[in-house]
């Protein structure tokens, strides 16, 4: 296990989401499933307790903690991609498996976390800030999923 991981709260579906992620992105996999050594609030001994798996190369553990905490917008995976293809490819991926768009490049997956698909030439227009910072905002402002073309179109003004 990793020194610093990120652990995210499930009800019962720990092992179902670490799975979805583990195909769906590179640099994903599913570590140790740890089932409870005895009978626990919302659950009984044997059933799966804890995930270890990584996203993208990044360390998290899913505890099935019951259903008191729900996943909302203050966390979320930020996926860079480099073109419209892969944003298209993760984006589909998470909406078309139960999840649903939101603004600006975020939708929810199934399980309700959050997610920003992230072309880099939006965070390259951000980055260079003033006018081609600005048009390329306002650009995604309007979007959901991000348009790769429309904000290379604003960048160049």
């Amino acid at each position: 296990m990793a020194k610093n991981t990120i652990c995210l709260w499930f009800d019962k579906d720990a092992e179902e989401a670490a799975r979805f992620y583990a195909k769906t992105f590179p640099d994903s996999a599913i570590g140790a499933i740890v089932r409870a050594p005895g009978d626990y609030p919302d659950g009984k001994q044997g059933e799966v307790l804890v995930v270890e798996f990584t996203v993208a190369g990044v360390a998290c553990v899913g505890l099935n903690g019951g259903p008191m905490f729900k996943h909302n917008e203050s966390f979320s995976f930020q996926i860079s991609t480099e073109d419209q293809a892969e944003t298209d490819r993760y984006w589909d991926a998470i909406v078309g498996n139960g999840g649903q768009e939101s603004e600006c490049g975020w939708c929810k997956d199934k399980w309700g976390l959050s997610w920003q698909i992230t072309p880099r030439v939006l965070m390259d227009a951000m980055k260079a800030g003033g006018g081609e910072a600005k048009r390329a905002f306002d650009a995604m402002m309007k979007m959901k999923k991000i348009d790769v073309a429309a904000i290379e179109a604003a960048r160049r003004g």
